[in-house]
């Protein structure tokens, strides 16, 4: 099993930030939208660095949707920010009539996803929203894993002609990845090559990913690991690649199991290499209160989760 080891841990959210930042930089055409919670998307240095190209819309999501989209007319490169519950589930039909179906240029920059969310609790847990994303034709989807990760996949966003869904996070999370790392939208990374079992993993669930590949290391077991950063367009070459030498699969995610990543695993493996897969996400419910170290305990979203699936999915073989 390679090693992977991390000097400092980091939000993704303040990846998003510095991305945003260097984009800016980088294109004149980039701007900023929020809802109301700047501090929280990590806003404020491309704010301080251009303030003529931010645009505070307030608790307003809808609004800031169709302004989004407006603003593509002219040849801008908004970038909207708020909570993944509100760039999701509470804009819906914004994002698929004035974004989607219009295939405007629009980056949903999308914080606070998933679990981790914390004590803020269910109602802003969104666990669905890959699912709601990934449908809507023409929406790319990305859930980068640290923050050198989220940092480049926002540079890359900011490149990419199209619609575009980022997701990220609040917790803090080992940044293993290399800076200068190369963010190619729809390519896997593969982590660690592996024979006996093949580990697909998105977002905070990557390095519970390589964290399991340890443990099963010291059972015996070879694990290979790939990091699909991106869900949508998702890299059903290195899926299968990966699978036809280990003859099996576990997802593993910080979404409903109904609709995210594992989904779309199993959707190319049953149209061209039916294999024995595991998931491991959330069961088909909701979240609750808790910190974010209690809550992927409970829900099951964790190394020795991981470990067990893949234990489970190789007696399948």
């Amino acid at each position: 099993m390679k090693k992977y080891t991390y000097t400092e841990s980091k939000d993704t959210r303040s990846g998003f930030g510095a991305g945003l930042l260097e984009a800016g930089k980088q294109d004149e055409n980039v701007v900023a939208l929020c809802a109301d919670l700047i501090g929280s998307l990590k806003m404020n240095d491309f704010i301080k660095e251009f303030p003529e190209r931010f645009f505070q819309i307030g608790i307003a999501e809808a609004n800031m949707m169709g302004i989004a989209a407006g603003l593509t007319i002219g040849g801008k490169i908004p970038f909207t920010g708020t909570f993944a519950n509100f760039s999701t589930g509470r804009v819906y039909d914004q994002v698929r009539q004035s974004i989607a179906y219009s295939d405007k240029n629009v980056k949903i920059a999308a914080s606070h996803a998933g679990l981790t969310l914390g004590e803020d609790g269910a109602t802003h847990q969104i666990l669905e929203d890959i699912g709601l994303m990934k449908m809507l034709p023409g929406m790319t989807v990305i859930n980068p894993c640290d923050f050198n990760q989220t940092k480049a996949a926002t540079i890359a966003a900011a490149k990419y002609e199209g619609p575009v869904y980022l997701r990220f996070g609040r917790p803090v999370v080992p940044n293993f990845t290399p800076a200068d790392q190369e963010f190619i939208i729809g390519k896997a990374v593969l982590l660690n090559e592996g024979t006996d079992v093949t580990i697909i993993a998105t977002g905070h669930l990557v390095w519970e990913a390589i964290q399991a590949g340890e443990k099963l290391a010291e059972l015996g077991i070879n694990a290979e690991i790939i990091n699909i950063h991106t869900i949508k367009p998702l890299d059903e070459e290195a899926i299968l690649k990966s699978v036809a030498k280990t003859k099996c699969v576990v997802t593993a995610e910080e979404h409903n199991r109904l609709g995210g990543l594992g989904d779309s695993v199993a959707q190319v493996l049953t149209r061209e290499l039916p294999t024995p897969q595991e998931y491991v996400a959330v069961n088909d419910s909701f979240g609750e209160s808790g910190t974010p170290a209690q809550l992927m305990e409970k829900y099951g979203l964790n190394a020795d989760a991981i470990v067990a699936a893949a234990q489970k999915v190789i007696k399948r073989k």
